[in-house]
């Protein structure tokens, strides 16, 4: 069994994550960790009783209970942090919280290295979402004119969502640079052709109603094509969690990134 403790446990994705864990065979929660503390893990998740009482320690769940993962679905304010901490007591952290710099990656990455510890962070943990990434990756080889929508809930606090500069990120290895548009084009309202990355445009929806959502539009002569994908309930991302978070176990140390690292 492999030991897992929940950061982020009191919220919506980190009571959907623990749910999962105590469903899973391979998986035993052994701790839950939140800044709103005092509830039974199990009862805030809707799967019963665990036992387990939301902790505001951090540091201390992880001493009474010393955990083989983290899973951390906080803040990006306070990810670095509490991934930080995991790494030093020698607990891989499995991140779903987006928002961290390349800095702070490559922080990470160095701290994990000094413990001797795995660290694993995806922008989205949806089998969908990897699937609608590679698809992307292999239009752009023939349509490199594209621009990206990603919608999300409005609670989001980061603009644009990681999976939609992973997938840009992607794209721009297989496209030559270019600038989209007209050349002479000019926004009457500053931002209406959203954000430019390597010259693609991304442009960020948040609205209540919507969980985690993108579609990757491609234009050519005469046609278009638009690859999306939707996650309509947080249980999609469930698969992938449950996934990195047995095969972290077995990563080297250091920091990996993106489900399609560990996919087989």
């Amino acid at each position: 069994m492999i030991k897992v403790i929940v950061n982020g446990a009191h919220g919506r994705m980190g009571s959907t994550v623990v749910n999962a864990v105590v469903n899973d065979s391979e998986l035993e929660l052994v701790g839950a960790v939140d800044i709103v503390g005092g509830m039974d893990a199990g009862d805030k998740a809707g799967c019963g009783k665990t036992g387990i009482i939301i902790s505001t320690d951090l540091q201390k769940t992880i001493d009474e209970t010393k955990p083989d993962v983290m899973v951390d679905f906080t803040q990006p304010s306070v990810v670095f942090n509490t991934a930080s901490l995991a790494l030093k007591n020698k607990v891989r952290p499995v991140i779903g919280t987006t928002g961290l710099t390349d800095e702070q990656k490559a922080e990470l990455d160095k701290i994990a290295k000094e413990n001797n510890t795995a660290c694993f962070i995806a922008a989205n943990f949806a089998i969908g979402a990897v699937l609608m990434m590679k698809m992307a990756v292999e239009a752009a080889k023939y349509m490199p004119d594209v621009e990206i929508i990603e919608l999300h809930h409005d609670n989001k606090l980061d603009a644009p969502s990681g999976t939609a500069l992973v997938t840009a990120e992607m794209i721009k290895q297989v496209r030559e640079s270019h600038k989209q548009g007209h050349a002479n084009e000019k926004e009457k309202l500053a931002g209406a052709r959203g954000a430019e990355y390597d010259g693609m445009r991304i442009h960020s929806v948040r609205l209540p109603g919507y969980v985690a959502h993108q579609e990757v539009i491609f234009g050519g002569l005469g046609q278009t094509l638009t690859i999306r994908h939707d996650s309509i309930d947080r249980t999609s991302f469930m698969p992938g969690v449950v996934l990195a978070c047995k095969k972290i176990v077995g990563l080297n140390a250091g920091l990996t990134c993106n489900l399609d690292k560990i996919m087989d």
